[in-house]
């Protein structure tokens, strides 16, 4: 244990981010997504905010909630889109008040175009609700693609898995974990 702690210490001071210290409380409670980045040693914080039922602006309402509590700018909140190609699914990772480019996330992940995917099929491929759709720990890991802005940035947030509920990390970690490509899709 204490071999672990000295290990997670040396992550935190490397990238200045905050390893939770509820790590060993949560693991059985935690969402797929915060168990990925906990069994990654992902050094990560997890920030919760109220999540009004009656709204489906998620990435807004994330926006909106984060500014105000912990002061973070609307380009470092991301959103997790899943995106149908023509052979399966694919994730597209941007910031919230952008619009995804198609035929960009599609260019990147090397097919000729990419439509977005039907609620069930995100929903029963990821494990999670829309609104709730995390790039870690899902179902099935599809290939994901991450806007180049992210790398602008010491920290984006997330979807840590839950609605209400987001991750802050650094970008090279997101993309690391999601074994993602990087490409510039806002339209």
């Amino acid at each position: 244990m204490a071999r672990l702690r000295a290990e997670l210490h040396a992550i935190t001071a490397r990238t200045d981010a905050i390893v939770p210290a509820y790590a060993e409380r949560v693991a059985r409670a935690a969402t797929p997504a915060i168990a990925a980045l906990l069994a990654a040693q992902i050094p990560h914080q997890v920030l919760q905010y109220h999540h009004d039922p009656r709204t489906d602006s998620f990435g807004e309402e994330a926006v909106e909630e984060l500014a105000l509590v912990e002061g973070v700018e609307p380009e470092q909140v991301f959103k997790t889109l899943v995106i149908a190609l023509p052979k399966g699914l694919a994730v597209a990772v941007i910031p919230v008040p952008s619009k995804l480019s198609l035929k960009a996330a599609a260019a990147a992940l090397g097919v000729p175009k990419a439509a977005m995917a039907e609620r069930a099929a995100a929903e029963r491929s990821t494990g999670y609700v829309i609104g709730g759709i995390s790039p870690f720990g899902q179902r099935k890991r599809l290939p994901t693609v991450v806007d180049t802005s992210a790398l602008g940035w010491d920290k984006v947030l997330c979807s840590a898995g839950k609605r209400g509920w987001d991750v802050a990390l650094h970008p090279q970690d997101l993309i690391a974990l999601t074994n993602a490509v990087t490409a510039d899709i806002r339209a």
